[in-house]
């Protein structure tokens, strides 16, 4: 069966940096665009990054929301079937539970309902 799994989230400053992995196992994740999501508590699920696979060849491959734009970063290891998404700057507004999420086609999207696959989430917490 397929299975998205993050990891690297914990506990952080404000100002500090964080790297989260979404590793894929299944199926190939290559050729499928992915995201990442993350909701507050109390919040709804709010769109962070996404990007396309691998087999799309056309520029402005990655998005980002507003929020983290310039702060966030998504890429992808296609040999070890993982997707990444480095964090600089953090606040206190990044506070929220992290998920990984998959597509059945190739690019991204910002809305939660077109993805098809998804991780248990990993949480991210800044003091400030």
């Amino acid at each position: 069966q397929v299975q998205l799994v993050e990891s690297g989230g914990g506990l952080v400053q404000a100002g500090g940096s964080l790297r989260l992995s979404c590793a894929a196992s299944g199926r190939s994740f290559s050729n499928n665009g992915m995201g990442w999501f993350r909701q507050a508590p109390g919040k709804e699920r709010e769109f962070v990054a996404s990007i396309r696979g691998s087999i799309s060849g056309y520029g402005a491959g990655t998005e980002y929301a507003d929020s983290v734009k310039g702060r966030f970063t998504i890429s992808r290891d296609n040999a070890k079937n993982t997707v990444y998404l480095q964090m600089h700057s953090l606040n206190a507004e990044d506070t929220a539970v992290y998920y990984c999420a998959g597509r059945r086609y190739g690019y991204g999207s910002r809305r939660y309902t077109d993805y098809d696959y998804w991780g248990q989430g990993t949480q991210v917490t800044v003091s400030s």
